[in-house]
């Protein structure tokens, strides 16, 4: 799956932020898996100008099967995030936030089941833009945060992908905290809290 295909993903992106260009992964019916460059914050395709309104970077799994929003794209446009990692802020008792990184232990390279959105504009340029699906935490998670993103293993990569497969309950089922003990996380600089810094010192432990 996508561990064998390294070449998806920037080896020196270690800040990604919302409206940023990434590479998404999407079943092309004519060529197969391919990356599609995506920007982060689903633009809903009836929107009339992108620049105006909310851009969601993260849509929830008990919502989108069911939201006008939501409910054609996770039917017709669905897509794989290739990451190595994602980063979480936990609230201290003084309500300030400390960050983490955060990475399966058992996946180098993994994806995140997402969405993605085409909207064209008057002349019918395309811009394509994605979100990221997220769940309920599992344990590890839960004294962070209340959500997580859906890490899909590589099996689960090949069924998220099949847009001939449109059984909600069946999909639903794939996206699902990832196991209780399999994440490893630290905390990391504050650093990572402007888009400014972009190096590899962000997912170093610190403290």
């Amino acid at each position: 799956m996508l561990a064998d295909q390294p070449r998806f993903v920037s080896a020196d992106n270690y800040n990604v932020a919302p409206r940023q260009w990434l590479p998404v992964i999407v079943t092309n019916p004519e060529q197969g898996r391919m990356a599609e460059p995506m920007q982060w914050g689903f633009i809903p395709q009836w929107s009339n100008d992108p620049a105006k309104g909310l851009r969601p970077i993260n849509t929830k799994t008990e919502t989108a099967f069911a939201s006008r929003m939501w409910q054609g794209a996770v039917t017709h446009h669905r897509c794989l995030v290739p990451a190595r990692g994602f980063y979480e802020w936990k609230r201290t008792g003084d309500h300030s936030k400390v960050p983490y990184y955060i990475h399966p232990k058992d996946q180098a390279l993994f994806a995140f089941a997402g969405i993605y959105s085409v909207w064209h504009d008057g002349a019918g340029k395309p811009l394509y833009s994605f979100s990221i699906m997220t769940t309920e935490p599992n344990k590890d998670m839960e004294p962070i945060h209340n959500r997580m993103p859906v890490i899909l293993r590589p099996e689960q990569e090949v069924r998220w992908l099949d847009l001939q497969d449109s059984d909600s309950e069946q999909l639903a089922s794939i996206l699902v905290p990832y196991g209780d003990g399999m994440l490893e996380m630290y905390r990391v600089s504050d650093d990572v809290n402007s888009p400014r810094h972009n190096d590899r010192h962000l997912i170093e432990a610190v403290g």
